[in-house]
């Protein structure tokens, strides 16, 4: 019997939470951030599963656990672990992590306000604006997104048939506009979001396939982003992203902003130095831009940056205990 003990940091983005794992974890093998995080899927999820659900975590945890990085032109590496698995790139979970690695002293960038991040997704830079001990606001740059397909017809129970574009942003995003069966996620109860959801994402992947074109290990959809018009007078949109099994992202959502820019890039309503301020479901707001125009294979795409402000919330040693028969976590499971 062996207690394993996890060192982390509690916070938030944006009122999404995320949890910084900044000692414990297992030495990885891989030549890259994609292979190490293969092994850890293969080896090591009952750390994901056993500090993101219940009892040491909930439906909305997500975190990311510091390595060293993997290539010579960045400065930490990040592998992101949540309840619905180990994304590939998670955009409030790097605002919450650089937040709370820099202000604990957890790492030292190279360059004075420029974070260089190793993810599996690719080479993420963070820029962050400091004020005395404390960081105000971190800007990522993402990696290429865009818009994957248009117009993918699909019905579930409970609604209308639907019509949705997909979009990549760091992963793949179901884009529900207005339209006939939903006008708006004000017009529902989170609730409808949280029981429709994991339905049109397992309809969306039965009847078609997603891949990432120039990385295979990246396939599959996996969040649904719900739309609506903003509340706030300097946002251009509002949503609400499905993740997991039970999850309304209480934050913008940093990868489905990315996506969102993407889908309105490829549809001519952005333009490379164009800003976009998404608004989550809470109120709370990313300041987005696209950066540059980008190639993903055949796709046309965008260079997206998202800049959000996260708190830290406290530390926490985490024991995941193999004399405690829920040591690996667990969640409840609706009916199917």
């Amino acid at each position: 019997m062996t207690t394993h003990t996890f060192f982390c940091v509690d916070g938030h983005t944006c009122g999404n939470p995320v949890r910084l794992v900044a000692g414990g974890a297992p030495q990885l093998n891989g030549a890259d951030m994609v292979e190490k995080r293969a092994h850890f899927l293969a080896e090591y999820d009952w750390i994901r599963t056993g500090l993101m659900f219940e009892p040491r975590g909930h439906d909305m945890m997500s975190g990311a656990i510091l390595y060293p990085p993997t290539r010579p032109d960045a400065d930490i590496a990040f592998l992101f672990i949540e309840t619905s698995g180990c994304l590939p790139m998670c955009g409030h979970g790097t605002i919450g992590t650089v937040t709370m690695a820099l202000e604990r002293g957890l790492v030292t960038p190279r360059e004075e306000g420029v974070l260089k991040i190793d993810t599996p997704a690719g080479l993420v830079t963070a820029r962050y604006s400091r004020n005395g001990p404390y960081v105000d606001s971190v800007r990522i740059t993402n990696i290429a997104s865009y818009l994957h397909a248009t117009d993918l017809a699909v019905e579930i129970e409970g609604l209308a048939p639907l019509t949705v574009d997909v979009a990549y942003g760091g992963n793949f995003y179901a884009i529900v506009d207005p339209q006939p069966a939903i006008r708006d996620i004000a017009d529902v109860n989170p609730s409808d979001l949280l029981r429709w959801s994991p339905k049109l994402r397992a309809a969306l992947n039965a009847r078609y396939e997603f891949v990432h074109p120039e990385n295979p290990a990246i396939r599959g959809l996996s969040h649904i982003l719900w739309t609506g018009a903003p509340t706030k007078p300097d946002a251009h949109a509002r949503n609400a992203v499905f993740y997991g099994d039970k999850a309304l992202d209480r934050s913008p959502c940093g990868t489905g902003t990315s996506a969102r820019m993407a889908q309105w890039a490829a549809k001519g309503r952005l333009r490379p130095g164009d800003d976009f301020v998404h608004e989550s479901i809470i109120g709370t707001l990313f300041r987005g831009r696209v950066e540059a125009a980008a190639k993903v294979g055949n796709h046309d795409a965008i260079i997206p940056s998202i800049e959000g402000w996260a708190r830290m919330t406290g530390y926490n040693t985490i024991f995941i205990d193999d004399r405690d028969p829920l040591a690996h976590g667990f969640q409840l499971a609706d009916k199917a």
